[in-house]
């Protein structure tokens, strides 16, 4: 089968030739249908993230229709319909038991740890798959696996309770569905904050108030629309030191705000003015958690977690297209939202 890996960080992914996985007896095979380019692979690429052992095939938002299953699994059959819960975990240290498994003592990630979804087929254990309703595309379904779920873990750190006012910063993938998520939790104002027009007009178009960083201080605008006093909870979705920055600063009296962006970089806190005078929490966000996606999935199959205007591009299992895309985002380009391989297109 073709798959396509990254060989070495900093270096281009290339489509290579490989062997469909083999499976264990608690294991499925998987016929690819839909992998989403997430902005952690553009990570993985660089190297900020490391991935092990290289080469690897990338992908971790996967969607698709079970081929085969091991002898001894009983929950899943071939020909269902699944999206892949990306933490391959042991289910038995203390924070599987705990309900904290992306902390896993021997935990691998697909696509970064072990092979994902960039390829025509994938191999997980069979409890990693989760059913994916008819209603429900494909791209659509691989995305919820890593943005939505993430965006979903994010809202629940940040402890939103109906009639919080929410920031999110960066209205990508991620930040479309988590102004979603925090309506359905009951925020009574969503302020999405970018520099794209395009992400901006789609914030509007979910009911979100969009704030063009662009244009003066987000900051100070947010606090003009609280009337002084700024959010109940900020969801940084970027990993600049500048917009993580704006999280903080946005924050009312006891806010909390949640980092999910990637970054190496250190960001200044004044400890007593942001943080003890306002009794304001900065919480750090991994990852999300199995037990979340039912929840995840009910919501999109309900409409209260709207795709359709996520998927801003599908491509075939092509190296070239997958690059452009991952330096696209390297350059914080505008007009997208997600693009999704589809191995069949």
């Amino acid at each position: 089968m073709q798959a396509i890996r990254l060989t070495a960080p900093g270096r281009p992914l290339e489509l290579q030739d490989v062997p469909v996985p083999s499976i264990g007896p608690r294991d499925i095979l998987v016929k690819v249908k839909a992998a989403g380019i997430c902005r952690s692979d553009m990570h993985y690429r660089a190297g900020v993230s490391p991935v092990f052992p290289l080469p690897m095939t990338l992908g971790h938002e996967v969607s698709g229709v079970v081929e085969r299953v091991g002898a001894e699994v009983t929950t899943v059959t071939a020909g269902e319909r699944v999206c892949l819960h990306y933490l391959v975990t042991c289910g038995d240290c203390n924070y599987c038991v705990g309900g904290h498994e992306q902390f896993c003592r021997t935990g691998h990630m697909i696509g970064k740890h072990r092979d994902g979804g960039y390829a025509e087929y994938i191999a997980v254990p069979a409890r990693n798959a989760f059913h994916l309703p008819d209603e429900i595309p494909f791209t659509q379904g691989a995305i919820m696996m890593c943005s939505s779920a993430t965006a979903l873990h994010a809202l629940k750190k940040a402890e939103i309770v109906p009639g919080d006012r929410v920031a999110i910063i960066g209205a990508g993938g991620l930040g479309m569905s988590a102004m979603q998520i925090a309506k359905a939790f009951g925020a009574l104002d969503v302020f999405a904050v970018d520099i794209d027009p395009m992400k901006l007009e789609l914030a509007a178009g979910v009911g979100a108030i969009p704030i063009d960083n662009r244009k003066g201080d987000a900051v100070a605008e947010i606090r003009r629309l609280t009337g002084g006093d700024g959010v109940d909870a900020a969801i940084e979705l970027i990993g600049l030191p500048a917009t993580i920055r704006q999280a903080i600063e946005s924050l009312a009296i006891m806010g909390r705000a949640v980092v999910v962006g990637l970054s190496k970089e250190l960001v200044q806190v004044d400890p007593y003015n942001e943080l003890i005078n306002r009794e304001a929490k900065l919480i750090g966000c991994s990852d999300h958690l199995a037990q979340e996606l039912p929840l995840l999935i009910e919501l999109v199959r309900r409409k209260k977690l709207d795709l359709s205007g996520v998927v801003t591009q599908t491509l075939p299992l092509d190296a070239g297209g997958v690059n452009a895309v991952l330096d696209r985002l390297e350059q914080f380009g505008a007009g997208q939202v997600r693009a999704v391989i589809v191995p069949e297109e």
